[in-house]
């Protein structure tokens, strides 16, 4: 008999949870914050995963929200949709809103991040701005020396934070507390983005069973694919000869196919890495959004 998995909670509310107040200072780069609560899930316009509103007070400010929007990669719809949930917050709890989009991933280098949302039609203008923060700037040792818990698990991805001694010492972190262990799958998710898959199995415990049981999940499976195959063709882009393009594509494989299949995925993928041909590489990379199956997979590269 299969043992299931343990359910663990790596959603963003959880994750901010682990240390508020410390969280609450980064993001509004103000000090001595009192967290009065995390606001339940009952506000159904602004309660998706990402998203997270924190009641605070300061002498000085008084009492307002916090709106935490974290995005596993940045969407070009996000100033809109931060001018929609700062105003609906607003006007449901009657309080004053500092909106933060938390992006996680880096995006494509054409892509814009803009901090505000501005329209205007016939004599309306429309206008909401609010604090970007892209982790990928965020300086790893800055996590060990404030410290910021919360960012533990994304170290990885972190500037500076590639390095297989930098991951070891999150790791280290995470398991000297028993409330922040179950973070360390979503540790070894995102150092699969900078590490061979069979260097993280080494340093860590990655259960794909566990991550498929978290409330991140479907939107990473979601997002996977895309992000497997834009980091891998970066990594070929710019690592050149030393890897080349191929490799690009087939980490963005690899990543895709574990997050759909979990062990079945890694046992196919020893079949398509002896596959030569580019453009069957990228057939199967562009595929693993659609297939349902590993059969439908095959079909691809053995027709």
């Amino acid at each position: 008999m299969t043992k299931k998995a343990k359910k663990v909670d790596i959603s963003s509310k959880r994750i901010i949870g682990i240390a508020p107040s410390r969280w609450v200072e980064w993001v509004t780069k103000i000090a001595n914050v009192t967290v009065k609560e995390i606001i339940s899930s009952d506000f159904q316009w602004v309660s998706r995963e990402g998203d997270v509103l924190v009641r605070v007070s300061t002498q000085e400010h008084g009492e307002f929200l916090v709106l935490n929007e974290m995005q596993l990669r940045y969407d070009a719809k996000m100033p809109r949709r931060m001018r929609a949930y700062a105003a609906l917050a607003e006007e449901k709890y009657q309080k004053p809103v500092y909106p933060v989009l938390i992006n996680i991933l880096q995006p494509s280098q054409n892509t814009e991040i803009v901090n505000c949302y501005e329209s205007e039609f016939l004599d309306v203008r429309a206008y909401q701005n609010y604090r970007v923060i892209n982790l990928w700037e965020v300086e790893a040792q800055a996590v060990f020396q404030q410290p910021l818990p919360s960012l533990l698990p994304f170290v990885p991805i972190l500037k500076d934070g590639g390095e297989e001694g930098t991951i070891r010492q999150a790791l280290q972190l995470l398991r000297e507390d028993e409330q922040l262990s179950e973070l360390e799958n979503l540790l070894a998710f995102f150092a699969t983005f900078v590490l061979e898959t069979e260097v993280v199995q080494q340093i860590m415990r990655w259960d794909m069973a566990v991550l498929q049981e978290s409330p991140w999940y479907q939107q990473i499976l979601q997002e996977g694919v895309k992000i497997g195959q834009q980091q891998g063709i970066e990594i070929g882009q710019q690592q050149g000869e030393q890897r080349g393009e191929k490799r690009g594509i087939l980490s963005g494989i690899e990543i895709g196919l574990e997050l759909k299949f979990g062990e079945s995925g890694k046992e196919v993928f020893s079949e398509i890495n002896t596959i030569e041909n580019i453009q069957i590489l990228e057939e199967i990379l562009g595929s693993l959004k659609t297939v349902e199956t590993i059969d439908q997979l095959r079909q691809i590269y053995l027709k």
